[in-house]
């Protein structure tokens, strides 16, 4: 008989609800009968218009059979909630979808092969051929997956099916010069990480340091956010800005936010890893 693992493992527990009072009172006294200890507790209540609750926790816990369903029958439905609960030893599976420009993707394989992201990259899919030896020499498997207007469609379903292969649990669009179709971006709601090389919600779309630059701009930014079918418009998960002066060319912009673009991706793929960001609406709240 296959024995269960008794040894305590770090888990994180995500919860959204109604705001009403006893809401910590009742999760802390279910998690105390289930013999968890509390590491970190963070929550945030929104304005009385909205009236909702959101809280992480993180949790030293014993692996133990029935946990979620109990959680689910004696918390979670009489509370009306929304929850998520994973271990930490669980690796995530990434994906990174890249075209040609490079510094986003080699930042993250970076990070990745010295262990700041703590997560699993199997693939890198691109429709340029360009990065492949990039990838090779880490040992990532590269899949170059060439697209056109009419050959769209197609290109996505080699994708998908990649991505099932794979096991993939979210993706990064690492400056992928593509627009997904709802049809794809469908499959994976909030699992889709895009950087923009611009402050969302200004600058939306292609060329923004173009457009910054003949707009006499004073900063400039990039925003990471998660993908939906609206160009750009997705909730925003992290960002940042530099200032700039009409000293500044086009490619000085361009210099200066790539710099900025590679920070913000990483932050906000690990907030992603790390099971802190909540999606209310087309906003998010990042603990």
């Amino acid at each position: 008989m296959e024995q269960l693992d008794i040894s305590p493992k770090t888990a994180r527990l995500l919860i959204s609800c109604p705001d009403k009072p006893g809401i910590v009172a009742g999760v802390s006294q279910f998690l105390f009968q289930s013999g968890a200890n509390i590491l970190d507790a963070s929550q945030h209540s929104t304005d009385p218009a909205e009236g909702l609750f959101f809280m992480r926790m993180e949790l030293e816990i014993q692996e133990q059979p029935g946990f979620q369903q109990a959680f689910q029958e004696r918390v979670a439905t009489p509370l009306q909630m929304e929850w998520q609960f994973s271990y930490s030893h669980h690796r995530k599976r990434m994906a990174i979808l890249v075209s040609a420009y490079d510094h986003c993707m080699l930042d993250l394989l970076w990070r990745w092969r010295s262990g700041e992201l703590q997560v699993d990259i199997p693939l890198v899919i691109s429709n340029h051929n360009s990065l492949e030896n990039d990838c090779k020499q880490l040992g990532i498997p590269f899949y170059y997956l060439p697209v056109t207007a009419a050959t769209k469609e197609e290109q996505e379903a080699a994708i998908v099916q990649l991505l099932r292969e794979h096991q993939v649990d979210f993706m990064v669009l690492a400056r992928y010069m593509q627009i997904l179709s709802p049809q794809f971006v469908s499959l994976y709601p909030h699992r889709i990480i895009n950087i923009h090389h611009s402050f969302l919600p200004a600058f939306a779309g292609a060329r923004p340091y173009q457009h910054a630059y003949n707009r006499g701009v004073k900063l400039i930014g990039a925003t990471a956010h998660y993908v939906t079918d609206e160009l750009d418009e997705g909730p925003i998960i992290e960002q940042d800005v530099a200032r700039v002066t009409h000293k500044h060319a086009v490619a000085d912009l361009v210099m200066l936010g790539r710099d900025i673009e590679r920070h913000v991706l990483t932050r906000a793929v690990k907030a992603h890893i790390d099971d802190r960001v909540m999606v209310i609406g087309n906003k998010t709240i990042v603990f």
